[in-house]
């Protein structure tokens, strides 16, 4: 087992990195070894994907795994071999450990068939109602965490389209990517005992801040 950027790793095809790229850069269809660039490549590449989702997925969409694989296949298709494809390696953050590779497959099932069938389409009355379908659903995906890359974005690109959905803004957790990380990362965590209630406050702000955004 071996550590390499923020999680730590073990496996076969998708451990795979970059020449001289000391282990921070997954091997890639674009001969990139730059951190810098890949980062900034999958940062307009999910740009771009974004915009166009918003104008196909209707309000009354109920998302599917296969949605979820789709998104992904369609934002690093161009970069990755295993892009939109269940990871086959385990991976951990810290001590922490998400979900077995052999198990991937059939809890994306039990996630759509109780979790996305439940709460999506996310046109629900209430915004109380609308934080809870949120918090839910992303932190099941996080802690299934489905992909060898870019699980988080996936999963916070899902609740933009949820809360598109519900009529709220387009969602800005920029916050929760740099000074309240380890809030955010705390809440998932919680979510393992079914304790939704910490990503629920990190969604209420999260709406807070987009709302008063799109103000401004």
């Amino acid at each position: 087992m071996k550590k390499q950027g923020r999680y730590t790793t073990s496996g076969l095809i998708e451990d795979q990195y970059m020449p001289g790229s000391d282990g921070l850069v997954l091997r890639n269809l674009l001969d990139i070894s730059s951190k810098e660039e890949i980062d900034k490549v999958e940062t307009e590449l999910l740009f771009d994907l974004t915009d166009r989702l918003f104008d196909e997925f209707a309000e009354d969409k109920c998302f599917t795994a296969a949605d979820i694989r789709e998104m992904h296949r369609r934002w690093l298709g161009t970069v990755y071999e295993w892009a939109g494809q269940y990871r086959q390696v385990m991976m951990s953050k810290g001590s922490f450990m998400f979900a077995a590779p052999a198990h991937i497959d059939n809890l994306m099932q039990e996630f759509e068939r109780r979790i996305l069938a439940r709460y999506t389409p996310c046109n629900f009355s209430s915004r109380e109602e609308v934080i809870t379908a949120l918090a839910i659903v992303h932190v099941e995906l996080i802690l299934i965490h489905p992909f060898r890359e870019g699980n988080g974005r996936i999963a916070r690109l899902l609740a933009t389209l949820m809360a598109l959905q519900a009529g709220l803004p387009p969602l800005d957790f920029s916050a929760f990517e740099t000074e309240r990380q380890l809030e955010y990362f705390a809440a998932v965590q919680h979510g393992m005992a079914e304790n939704y209630g910490p990503m629920q406050k990190v969604f209420n702000d999260v709406i807070d801040r987009s709302l008063a955004g799109e103000a401004e």
